[in-house]
């Protein structure tokens, strides 16, 4: 069952990305000594254990990096993951990815046991729902570690997205003019001080331009964040996954090139 499923994922991933394993070993944007990731997902919306195979192939493909894969707190909009009860949790990992979706958690002690580590020091991709996670929470922690503050989303389309930062790291080989598969645009009401917007997309029904791709310096941690990530086709395009995957190395401090 376990073949069965990785199987599924590989030939999804191939298939969705219009290119091949073989192409995908031919990018490399580090060589340098491995990388340990903590990719922690789960939550309401989206397929995310097809999101986990498609990032961590893909940007092991690109870059020496080993990952570790926590998918918990279930299918729903609540959940307090265990893992955060450690203090120590972040322990001996160079970045971690949250890629998860739980709206409705909003305890305050909770949500500081995840952001504190992040102030101390250990470098973050933030991608999609996690924008929308603790949404419900009356504290701003969490919000200022993304860099931007978003409720709500508008509906999906392929969005063109507009590059204002082209000379950082992150968005070399970035396409000029790239458009999203289907995807969601995320609303952004506020903007954190150390953010910097790197793209942007424009809503398509009243025309305001909304802050897509971007860094966040988070008392001086690194944090790289994208709203896009909804749907497969995003996590199958080889556009998207080469962003996040420099946005990765970029949070680490091991963009080379």
């Amino acid at each position: 069952m376990k073949m069965n499923y990785l199987f599924q994922c590989v030939a999804a991933f191939v298939v969705l990305s219009g290119t091949s394993l073989a192409d995908v070993d031919n990018k490399q944007f580090y060589s340098g000594p491995p990388i340990k990731a903590l990719l922690i997902t789960g939550g309401c919306c989206h397929n995310y254990p097809f999101q986990s195979k498609a990032l961590t192939m893909a940007s092991e493909a690109r870059a020496p990096i080993q990952w570790t894969v926590m998918n918990k707190g279930g299918k729903g909009t609540h959940a307090e993951i265990e893992l955060y009860n450690d203090p120590n949790w972040a322990k001996g990992y160079d970045v971690v990815v949250h890629n998860e979706c739980f709206a409705k958690t909003s305890n305050p002690v909770y949500i500081r046991k995840i952001t504190e580590v992040h102030k101390k020091g250990v470098p973050a991709v933030v991608i999609h729902c996690a924008m929308h996670t603790y949404r419900d929470a009356e504290i701003d922690d969490w919000r200022e570690f993304l860099g931007v503050t978003s409720k709500h989303h508008e509906h999906q389309s392929n969005y063109p997205v507009k590059v204002v930062k082209k000379d950082h790291p992150v968005l070399k080989g970035f396409p000029a003019q790239w458009v999203t598969p289907k995807d969601e645009l995320y609303i952004v009401r506020h903007v954190a001080k150390g953010t910097t917007a790197l793209a942007t997309a424009t809503s398509e029904k009243n025309g305001k331009v909304q802050p897509v791709i971007w860094v966040n310096d988070f008392h001086g941690t690194r944090v790289f964040g994208t709203s896009f990530g909804h749907s497969d086709a995003t996590f199958g395009d080889p556009v998207f996954l080469d962003l996040v995957t420099r946005g990765l190395l970029w949070s680490a401090g091991k963009l080379e090139k």
